[in-house]
This record gives structure tokens, sequence and C-alpha cells, in this order.
């Protein structure tokens, strides 16, 4: 259970600062980036050790494949992300809600008109794909190896923040479903209708990252 209460934490505060900082900065592209990967470089050291510190189902699809956690963990930690994910966007609202800043977007991702760029459903597609392997893939190298453990949290929150300063611009930087669902269900609308992407995209890009890292790590059969 601690781990599962963990992960709702964590996840939690990944959204309420990442998503909170993008409002209340107006967008800041460094700030906000910064604010994702602090988040998690903090969260790392403080329950990596107790659940990993997924925060994301994108990374739990990642570790299920690879058989490093039981399908019965990777729902509950679905699960716990999705609802941290949620209390951690209720609590952003009602907190701007008193506030002359509004409540309009917090946070969620888009593509075509309602994007900054105005970025074609293709591209998002393709971008949320690559952007959550390169970040997933970075997870899967550097806990792989007992040598790395003490700078894991900084190499993590480090791969974040590069995501979301390409990311931002284009899609709003998803590479997390829970992280997108929250404020979607919120603002409603056209960010409900998008959010197919935004979860779809970001789970390929962890499956994917998966089997990449699984062909690339497979020791070469030798020969009899």
């Amino acid at each position: 259970m601690k781990k599962y209460i963990a992960e709702f934490l964590g996840t939690l505060v990944l959204v309420l600062f990442g998503t909170g900082i993008a409002v209340v900065s107006g967008g800041d592209l460094v700030a906000t980036s910064l604010a994702f990967g602090l988040a998690i470089v903090a969260e790392a050291y403080v329950i990596g050790n107790i659940s990993g510190c997924h925060v994301n189902p994108a990374v739990s699809l990642a570790m299920l494949i690879l058989k490093k956690m039981s399908k019965k963990d990777f729902a509950y930690y679905v699960l716990a992300q999705i609802l941290g994910a949620i209390v951690g966007t209720a609590i952003l609202f009602l907190i701007l809600s008193s506030t002359n800043l509004g409540t309009i977007s917090l946070g969620a991702n888009y593509y075509g008109e309602m994007s900054a760029n105005n970025i074609s459903l293709v591209a998002a597609l393709i971008t949320e794909i690559i952007l959550t392997m390169v970040f997933v893939f970075t997870i899967l190298g550097v806990t792989s190896d007992d040598k790395y453990t003490s700078v894991a949290g900084i190499v993590i929150g480090l791969t974040l923040t590069f995501v979301h300063l390409i990311g931002i611009p284009l899609t709003g930087t998803s590479v997390n479903p829970a992280r997108s669902i929250a404020p979607a269900l919120f603002v409603g609308g056209d960010a409900i209708k998008q959010l197919w992407v935004f979860i779809v995209a970001p789970l390929i890009g962890g499956a994917g990252a998966a089997y990449l890292f699984s062909y690339l790590k497979e020791e070469p059969k030798k020969n009899k």
C-alpha cells in the first residue's frame, strides 16, 4: 500500500507544481521545463526507494513489459498516478480560482488550432511518441546499473527538462498520460476531445523504449 500512496503523492506534486508554474508564469518555457524536471529530481530521492518513482503510466508500462513489476502493481500504480494527478489539478484549480490568473487551460495539452504553434495531429503523435521514448529510455538506462544510483534522479530530472524545452512549444509536452488526463477533465471541451493523443502516444513511446532497451541489453548468444 505504501508504494501506491507514494505514487499518488508523487504524481500529485508533479502535476501541481509542473502545470501550476506553467499557468502562473504565463507558459514561460524555461520556468515550466525546470518545474517538471526539478519536481522529478526531488521525488526521485524521496519516494524512489519506496515505489521507484514512476509517477507516469508510460514508465510503469515499460516496467511491466520488462517484467520489473506485476500486472496487479501496474494497475494500482496507474490508478494511483491518475488519482494523484486529478487531486493535484483540483488543488491548483482551487488556488487559481481565488486569483486574477484564471484557470482556463490548467496546463492541458493540445494539437491543431488549440496548440501554441498549430501542430498537426500526425506531428503531435510523432512528437509525443519520440519525447516519451527518449525520457523512458533514459530512465531504464540510468536505473539498470547500481553504479548510477546516486545520480539517477538528477539525470532523469534533467532529461524531463530538456524534453519539455522542445515539447512545450509544440504540444505543451505530455509524455505522461496521468499529467494530461487531469487538466483535461477540468477544462473539458477540446481538451477532452484531443486527450486520446496524449494517452496513446506516451504509452506507445513507453512501450517502444522498453522493447528497444530490452533488445540493446540482450546478451548475444554464444556459438556452440
